[in-house]
């Protein structure tokens, strides 16, 4: 399946997202915080930890990946950069809005680069936090198109400044993921083997939670809300339960450099690291200017006009109309007999909740055929709730959306259920 290149400058959102302290100490706990860190559990005194800002917008990502049609069973996150405008409060509204940037393509043996970039404003008007994200999909290279540039950070060839040592937890998927990554790899032994893995390995994104904490702890202990610019490339995986090792390079003022170390063998996990912070007293100028931001007059901001516009566009979550049994009746007239050259394959619709059932299309020789009932080799089964599945074919609900989400289970051969959306238009 082809990249779609005309992804590059599509809008993304606006995507909204209510959090609470809640959201923030159970981020915290997922990235390995505890009683020694106080200031990020207890809701008596709450602070975020930084690397929140990625963790909160998990939509905006999966919503990138359909955008540029990549292969899932060879998608990893390559690179994060986030460059925080305000300290994050620890309850609100986000909204993020961006786009796909850039697709550059490494090499038919090496992959593809999807980058996309995001703004997220808070509630209270002030913008909080720009993400750069960078997926590194390993089947989609070869296309023909530029290999795009590479930032190199030149560690120090001296010892660090700072080490932290730390030790997940062999359970560490199981918290972190209830911060909305449920990506099936960090928890289904037979999907991670499937991948080419062990058993279930740790989220890239757990590990950065990781290394932010350490490196508050040593450039800005106490306050995390100076920080203004968290970069690193994901570079090996590693499996829960391994302990790492954050080494840090203070370089100029408000600058250091780190990487993350699987303390085992010494393979990098983490790399290219960057971090940057305000001083104290320009922290204190910063929070000056927030308070005028949130004060009088806020409420006609302009973070505050993007949830306008999403209450008045989105409504509430439609339905194909005449339930799920008509969607399935409509399905032979939604089939897009161009796209459907050479493919031969069978979906399993199980279906759950009122008004649900079971349903199987067939796909040869360029005709659809639709028959309710159990069929005896289906190539994908895909599971759902009726009102998810509802929404999912009224256009309302993304399916990486839904299937990151936990809403869309899909047995059977994955990559088969990407053409789904290309042979029906419903």
């Amino acid at each position: 399946m082809a990249l779609n290149l005309d992804a590059i400058g599509q809008k993304i959102g606006p995507l909204s997202k209510d959090y609470d302290w809640k959201d923030v100490v159970l981020y915290a706990l997922g990235v390995g915080a505890g009683f020694d860190e106080l200031d990020y559990v207890y809701e008596g005194r709450l602070k975020v930890i930084p690397s929140f800002a990625i963790a909160s917008i998990f939509e905006f990502l999966a919503e990138t990946a359909v955008a540029a049609n990549v292969d899932l069973s060879g998608i990893l996150h390559g690179e994060q950069d986030i460059i925080f405008h305000n300290p994050i409060p620890t309850q609100g509204t986000l909204t993020t809005e961006g786009r796909v940037t850039h697709i550059y393509d490494k090499g038919a043996d090496k992959g593809a680069l999807i980058i996309s970039q995001a703004d997220t404003y808070h509630s209270d008007g002030q913008k909080l936090y720009t993400n750069i994200f960078t997926l590194f999909c390993r089947k989609d290279g070869g296309f023909g198109g530029e290999p795009g540039p590479s930032l190199a950070v030149d560690i120090p060839n001296r010892e660090p400044d700072f080490v932290e040592d730390a030790l997940p937890s062999e359970d560490q998927p199981l918290i972190y993921r209830l911060s909305g990554d449920i990506f099936t790899l960090h928890v289904d032994p037979d999907f991670a083997k499937a991948s080419g893995f062990e058993k279930p390995i740790m989220h890239g994104l757990c590990t950065h939670g990781f290394a932010c904490r350490a490196v508050i702890k040593h450039l800005m202990p106490g306050h995390p809300e100076r920080m203004t610019r968290f970069r690193v490339r994901f570079s090996k995986t590693i499996y829960p339960g391994v302990p790492i090792q954050t080494q840090i390079w203070t370089m100029d003022d408000g600058t250091a450099y780190f990487r993350t170390i699987n303390a085992e063998n010494g393979d990098t996990v983490l790399d290219g690291g960057i971090v940057q912070w305000l001083s104290a007293e320009e922290a204190r100028k910063r929070q000056r200017r927030g308070a005028l931001v949130t004060g009088a007059g806020a409420s006609t901001s302009a973070a505050d006009a993007v949830v306008a516009e999403i209450k008045e566009a989105g409504g509430s979550s439609g339905s194909a109309s005449g339930g799920v049994a008509a969607v399935f009746e409509r399905m032979p007239q939604a089939f897009q007999a161009e796209a459907a050259a050479g493919v031969e394959v069978v979906f399993q619709y199980d279906i759950s909740g009122a008004g649900g059932g079971q349903w199987y299309c067939v796909v040869a020789g360029g005709a659809c055929q639709v028959s309710e009932g159990v069929h005896e080799a289906p190539t994908t089964t895909i599971k759902m709730n009726h009102t998810d599945f509802l929404a999912l074919t009224a256009g309302e609900l993304n399916p990486m959306t839904a299937f990151t989400s936990g809403k869309l289970k899909i047995e059977g051969d994955l990559m088969k259920s990407q053409l789904i959306d290309k042979l029906f238009k419903f």
